[in-house]
């Protein structure tokens, strides 16, 4: 489908960034030229308080707006990827964004020379500089890794290099790349994109979910010495900027960079692992239950049970996905209404349209959700994931100032995985079908699967092949299948069946380009399943705590966040405590079937 052909009420509003184009190139020019300004200040912050108050609020200013542009000509950009005006208008964005963090490049290691104790005194004496004592205090946390002036400006210089192997894994993987046609359940040929992958993974027909499977990966296998060359590029780049700063690894910088112990991650691969024969288990059921012989790859997407596979609407998306937020109370569903009514989202696939689904938020504007929405349950699920993040957004951004503003990336899937889980035990709480309760339990037990064990998977992936690179060993296409193969058949076990292919999958998975990102998928989710407990037993006052949480950003440390909400993800408990809940609902599903 061609975007313009698209009802403009499913698409989404960016006239609320910048009502035209011509606006944003004004804007572009303006800002462009007023960058420039923050180099008056520098070698001047130690000078006095107010010397160094009035930078923060200039570079607070033009932070904004340099962010507002980026996120203007890449949203406009991921409408058509193919569009070559947003291609030129997002390369002069990254460009500016590039030079900005250059320009500003010189404050780390201006204030680490400073010192702690007279910024502290310039931060006491002066009122307005009292709300940056956080981020100061952050900047003193990773002193060691803070690099001099000349070599921290040099770094921040290759920021546009360094994009490189993940712009071309995106256009590549999302416009270039075309994948053959397969025939659909009723014969009938079509186009398999990554938008409808999952779909025909989830088809009634065995044959169906084969060819999409085999059309994949065959297609992924054609390219794969050029993707492994591609993501051997972007891990280099990963291990070059923790050796810059530093760090013994990429994953101790990926998590110094949050305040997340090295711990978490171990632990949580630890507890999985732990764990799999659980994974076994689902694996065995399913292929008892499914009648096969032989359980394959492509066998895992598709319901235990097929209920009735009317497709669901947009609008009843939207109703649903209200319908199971109500315990959040009336704040929450009037920001999710306002968001559903006032085109916060793109609704519907088109040409060159970004794959996938994401929120994004610009400071001083409504967040903004894209989907590609495939009228079945698991698009109304991506619904209320996305809008999670959604206004989670929206309460970081009307609550704390810019610099507090964002949320990383460790609680971000929190508000997410917590929607989906009280929208499922709502579809729970009001079915009578026996049939119906199954496939909502395999709908659950499949968000464990994807959510909780996939993704450590993947994470245990890229702590596989950042390691190799760091042993400075260089990453082939044979040995990145031959770790992945080994490591898909060590989560789901000797019941499924030898699927070689399934080896290129790490080629199209786009969130490896953002290293060490998909743990905090998993630690989201065992946090969210804990919060939408207390959120269901006990109301209001959990609903109170949790929207402390939401309204945080970054003021607090990720830790200390999901801490104020009544979740410790420091200790093994949150974990262990989804695992029960997975070993409770597998047997629910033994007991049915």
């Amino acid at each position: 489908m061609k975007r313009e052909d698209i009802a403009i009420e499913l698409t989404w509003n960016m006239q609320d960034v910048y009502d035209t184009d011509e606006l944003f190139l004004e804007e572009y020019k303006a800002v462009g030229e007023a960058i420039n300004d923050i180099k008056i200040y520098k070698g001047c912050l130690s000078e006095s308080a107010e010397i160094l108050y009035e930078y923060f609020k200039l570079r607070d200013e033009l932070n904004v707006k340099v962010n507002k542009l980026y996120f203007y000509a890449n949203q406009k950009l991921h409408e058509n990827l193919g569009n070559s005006i947003y291609q030129e208008y997002a390369g002069r964005t990254d460009a500016l964004a590039n030079k900005w963090m250059t320009l500003v490049s010189f404050e780390e290691p201006e204030i680490m020379g400073i010192g702690e104790e007279k910024l502290m005194q310039f931060i006491y004496s002066k009122e307005e500089l009292s709300i940056y004592e956080r981020a100061v205090k952050e900047i003193f946390r990773m002193k060691e890794h803070i690099l001099p002036e000349e070599m921290s400006e040099l770094l921040a210089m290759t920021g546009e290099i360094a994009s490189g192997p993940s712009d071309i894994f995106a256009k590549f993987s999302n416009v270039d790349l075309k994948f053959p046609v397969i025939k659909d359940e009723n014969g009938e040929e079509v186009a398999l994109t990554h938008g409808n992958y999952i779909k025909y993974l989830e088809s009634k027909d065995r044959g169906v979910r084969k060819s999409a499977f085999e059309a994949m990966y065959e297609t992924y296998e054609k390219y794969g010495n050029l993707m492994a060359s591609v993501y051997n590029a972007s891990v280099k780049k990963d291990v070059f900027y923790a050796k810059a700063e530093k760090y013994s690894s990429t994953l101790d910088r990926e998590l110094d960079s949050n305040d997340i112990p090295k711990s978490v991650y171990m632990n949580l691969i630890k507890a999985v692992h732990k764990n799999l024969p659980l994974m076994y288990r689902y694996v065995k059921l399913r292929k008892k239950t499914m009648g096969y012989d032989k359980l394959h790859m492509y066998d895992i997407y598709a319901p235990i049970i097929y209920k009735d596979e009317r497709e669901i609407s947009y609008e009843e998306a939207k109703t649903m996905v209200s319908e199971g937020l109500k315990p959040m109370g009336k704040e929450y569903l009037d920001i999710l209404k306002e968001g559903f009514n006032n085109r916060w989202i793109d609704v519907c696939e088109n040409e060159g349209k970004r794959s996938g689904a994401y929120s994004w938020s610009c400071y001083g504007c409504h967040p903004y959700v894209l989907l590609n929405y495939q009228s079945n349950l698991d698009s109304v699920f991506t619904l209320a994931h996305e809008m999670g993040h959604a206004i989670h957004s929206y309460y970081t951004n009307e609550t704390q100032p810019s610099v507090y503003s964002g949320y990383t990336i460790f609680v971000a899937e929190v508000a997410s995985i917590c929607n989906e889980s009280l929208l499922l035990h709502h579809l729970l709480e009001n079915i009578d079908s026996k049939d119906e309760k199954i496939y909502l339990i395999n709908n659950y037990l499949e968000k464990f699967r994807g959510t909780l064990f996939r993704q450590v998977m993947f994470a245990e992936f890229e702590l596989l092949t950042h390691e190799k690179v760091e042993a400075g060993e260089f990453l082939t296409k044979d040995s990145l299948c031959e770790m992945y193969y080994d490591l898909n058949k060590k989560y789901y076990g000797e019941e499924i069946a030898d699927d070689k292919l399934i080896e290129m999958e790490w080629a199209r998975i786009p969130h490896f380009y953002t290293p060490f990102y998909v743990y905090q998928y998993a630690t989201g989710f065992a946090a969210a399943i804990a919060l939408s407990g207390k959120i269901l037993k006990d109301g209001e006052g959990a609903v109170k705590d949790y929207m402390k949480f939401l309204s945080g950003g970054c003021s607090k440390s990720p830790i200390e966040l999901l801490k104020m909400a009544g979740v410790d993800m420091t200790i093994e408990e949150p974990v262990d405590n989804a695992m029960k809940v997975f070993e409770g609902l597998l047997e629910q599903m033994e007991g049915l079937v």
